[in-house]
């Protein structure tokens, strides 16, 4: 049941957004279980002035093609599961889409099924 949050700099086409949607939908169905209908994701474009980043922190180094893809999804998953994870997505947006590995940002943020609400006011996952 993740949510994607998907934030680049501004001037992607609709085909190339697209792609990069189901590209990192595709890793979560094969490297993390997630249903092949659980696809909930936005992507938020930022002109130059409303984008930062650290070039080299943790000595990675970044260009402006970051794209910085937050996950927020069901506290289940090991430590092996999330780096095959990592992998997965960086190599999948690399090879259909030509961004370099470096510049692929994850961050997963962990909750419980009382966490959710899938519409009509209700906590589906508990009840």
């Amino acid at each position: 049941m993740p949510f994607v949050q998907i934030h680049l700099r501004a001037g992607r086409s609709k085909e190339w957004l697209q792609t990069l949607s189901r590209a990192i939908h595709q890793s979560m169905i094969e490297e993390i279980n997630v249903p092949a209908d659980d696809y909930f994701q936005v992507i938020r474009q930022y002109q130059k002035s409303e984008f930062f980043y650290d070039l080299c922190y943790l000595q990675v180094e970044r260009t402006d093609e970051l794209i910085y893809i937050h996950f927020t999804l069901k506290d289940s998953r090991t430590t092996e599961q999330k780096k095959s994870f990592y992998h997965s997505v960086a190599s999948r947006i690399h090879s259909e889409l030509g961004v370099r590995k470096e510049d692929v940002f994850i961050m997963l943020a962990g909750n419980q099924d009382e966490d959710w609400s899938f519409g009509d006011g209700r906590a589906q996952m508990i009840e």
